[in-house]
Order: C-alpha cells, then sequence, then structure tokens
C-alpha cells in the first residue's frame, strides 16, 4: 500500500486517475474531517477521476495512517506541514485542494501560509472556530466512537440520508481509535483561523448548509472576508453536505473547477 514515510508516521494515500493517458491533468487533493478516513470521499471519486488525478489520504491520527497517544500535541501547522508533504510526494507541484468539515481547516490554513502549493480550494461545510463538540469526549469514552456517531449521525447526516447510509458511516467513524480523539479535540477547540483566511488569494469555494450548528449566517462572517470566494449553501437539513448529497456537492465543486481550471 502507498505511505509517505514522515519521522514520526506514515501516512496513506489512494490515487484514481482515470484520465486519458496522453493527457496531463491537473491533481485534486481531498481531505477527510474528524473520525474519517480516505472512505468518505468515495462517492466523489467517479465524478473527478476522469477529468483529474485524484488523491485522498488518510489525515494524521486516522485510517491506515495510524492513531495518536492520546497526549500528543496536534497543531494546526503539523496538519498543514502534513498535507504539504503529501502535495509534494504525490503531485510535486500545485493542486487543486477540497476539504470536508474539518478537513477544510489545513486547507484553508495551507492556501493562506503557502500559497504556491494551491490553485484553488474548496471547503464543505467547514468550521474556522471551534465546533461544538460539548460531552463528545466523555460520551465517546463511555459508550465508544461508534455509538457517539451513530447518535450523532441525524443531525450530521440530516433527514434524506437512509438507515443504511447512518450504519455505514457510523461504521466507518467508528474505527477510529479513543487515542486520537482525545488529541484531535483537544486541538480544535483551540482553533480560531478568521484573520489567517483573510491572507488567501486563489479562487475559493465555500459550501454550506443552514443549519442550526453552522447556518448560513455563520459561513457567510468568514467567507466574504476572503477575496476571490464564492459562497454556495446547499438546500440539506444536516451539516456534512459531501456526505449527505456528495453527487450534489461534487456537480457543484466540478462547476467550479471548471471556471477556474486548465483541466475542466
Amino acid at each position: 500500500m502507498p505511505y509517505i514515510d514522515l519521522s514520526d508516521c506514515k501516512l496513506f494515500y489512494t490515487i484514481d486517475d482515470h484520465t486519458n493517458p496522453w493527457s496531463r491533468p491537473d491533481s485534486v487533493v481531498f481531505v477527510h474531517g474528524f473520525t474519517e478516513n480516505t472512505e468518505a470521499w468515495r462517492a466523489w471519486v467517479p465524478h473527478f477521476s476522469r477529468r483529474y488525478r485524484t488523491i485522498r489520504y488518510d489525515q494524521r491520527g486516522f485510517g491506515r495512517s495510524g492513531p495518536v497517544a492520546k497526549d500528543f500535541a496536534l497543531t494546526t501547522d503539523l496538519y498543514v506541514d502534513d498535507l504539504a508533504r503529501v502535495i509534494g510526494h504525490v503531485a510535486g507541484g500545485p493542486v487543486h485542494l477540497i476539504g470536508g468539515k474539518s478537513g477544510g481547516i489545513s486547507v484553508l490554513m495551507l492556501a493562506a501560509t503557502r500559497p504556491e502549493l494551491v490553485k484553488t480550494i474548496a471547503v464543505s461545510c467547514s468550521p474556522v472556530t471551534p465546533p461544538k463538540a460539548d460531552g463528545w469526549l466523555e460520551e465517546m469514552k463511555r459508550d465508544g466512537i461508534r455509538s457517539w456517531a451513530k447518535r450523532t449521525q441525524r443531525e450530521r447526516m440530516g433527514s434524506r440520508m437512509h438507515e443504511a447510509g447512518i450504519d455505514w458511516w457510523s461504521d466507518m467513524m467508528g474505527t477510529t481509535a479513543l487515542s486520537t480523539a482525545h488529541a484531535y479535540l483537544r486541538w480544535v477547540s483551540t482553533i480560531d483561523i478568521r484573520e489567517e483566511i483573510k491572507r488567501i488569494r486563489c479562487p475559493t469555494l465555500v459550501i454550506g448548509t443552514d443549519t442550526a450548528r453552522r447556518g448560513r449566517s455563520v459561513f457567510e462572517s468568514w467567507q466574504k472576508t476572503i477575496p476571490h470566494s464564492e459562497l454556495v449553501i446547499l438546500p440539506i437539513d444536516g451539516y456534512h453536505a459531501a456526505g449527505t448529497d456528495p453527487d450534489g456537492t461534487a456537480r457543484v465543486t466540478l462547476d467550479f473547477l471548471a471556471r477556474h481550471s486548465s483541466t475542466g
């Protein structure tokens, strides 16, 4: 299996490329959110891999990249460095970046701090300040991560997700180690990147939904501070548009890329 060897971990990645073999397609890198892994993007792959080199990787602490210790010091800089290493190793040049939920933090911060690595970015339902996670860790410790995921899934996925889909997402998220959840929630509870993202200069797509957890006004409040950005609010009653409606959200993103990409 393909891994990137770092000094303190190995990052798993996978590439799907069904472009014409004589073409020179752009690369798109997908960054998943909390308690997810590369499988979170599986429904997006058919939409993208015919036009782009489609790269997914397991963030540090998740999936086949392996867990981190409970007291491991995860930081925004570390996740951005990991993403930069993935780009350097697998793409060798600037890419399009797509982030889901808290995976968008790394995407936004890389665009703000290392613009030479980025062509465009798209973030779906991503936070820029600490997400509401009161009681999550206590519930995970008591009942397990899969149980927590299943209980909170309808708020995340909304009413349109089939019950079998709720179970699939809960199973996938439930493979995350409790030690990683400790370290990740400790980090994400401190983030505030509202000032940093004002430095982003590449074309930026912000996808949101209008829910109690993260409504239209929240997305508008920071999206409008990013030059060359646009906001699309999807009619989904959950806060994980990329998971609930991967086909629709992918189409919105592909349309954005078509307007800002040599491959599109």
